[in-house]
């Protein structure tokens, strides 16, 4: 845990960047799915290396503990998605025109395929707090290293740091080898800083679901969960 309660203040972005979500019908996904499901939306979207800030959220079966803990989704295996699931894009709004046309194409991941449904534009909402669900980090790294090595990076994008949590690891694993990851939680965040986090994102893997934030409900939850750290 860092926490810090000197002042803080920022300055509000343009709202330039947006999520957009399409309907997945798909019984089930592998588990470790975010190099395939880069590889075949980057292919669909040769233009999406180019943009610095955009990102592929990986999808997610169930979640628990308000999507801070979740069964472990390491390794071999696959699981089962509901008709709720959705293939998210973090984009620049200009892009949009751009993306449209995935609807109703078909993205194949080796034994399994995506067919994707409507787009949805989700503009990205100033929240207190927000959660990475992986950060990129190195194994050597002990949790409190890792918090002052973020809560340095935070500062450098003009984000003032109050309240971070860290939670469980993970690994992404691609053909040059492992991602570590680590999920983070930001906390107290004032509306410009909460949007410039969700523009910026943190570090490395974008395009792999890495450094993308979403809002989280509350802080109290976090502390409180079992296995959170």
């Amino acid at each position: 845990m860092f926490w810090d309660d000197t002042p803080g203040g920022a300055s509000m972005q343009a709202d330039h960047m947006v999520d957009v979500a399409f309907r997945v019908q798909c019984r089930e996904l592998p588990l470790d799915h975010a190099h395939g499901l880069s590889c075949v939306v980057c292919a669909a979207l040769p233009w999406l290396r180019d943009e610095v800030h955009a990102g592929i959220h990986l999808i997610h079966g169930a979640e628990s503990g308000n999507g801070w803990t979740r069964p472990d989704q390491s390794g071999a295996g696959s699981m089962p998605l509901s008709r709720r699931a959705r293939l998210r894009l973090r984009l620049p709004r200009a892009r949009l025109d751009d993306v449209r046309h995935l609807e109703g194409q078909r993205l194949d991941l080796g034994s399994v395929a995506l067919e994707l449904g409507a787009l949805s534009v989700l503009p990205l909402r100033a929240q207190p707090a927000l959660m990475a669900r992986y950060v990129v980090a190195r194994a050597d790294q002990d949790e409190t290293a890792f918090l002052r090595e973020v809560a340095e990076d935070l500062r450098a994008l003009d984000v003032p740091v109050s309240k971070l949590l860290c939670g469980r690891s993970h690994e992404l694993h691609t053909p040059d080898g492992a991602l570590f990851t680590r999920r983070l939680l930001v906390a107290d965040l004032d509306p410009a800083a909460s949007l410039r986090l969700q523009h910026e994102g943190l570090g490395p893997g974008r395009l792999m679901g890495c450094g993308l934030f979403n809002g989280h409900k509350d802080v109290a939850p976090v502390h409180s969960a079992p296995g959170m750290m």
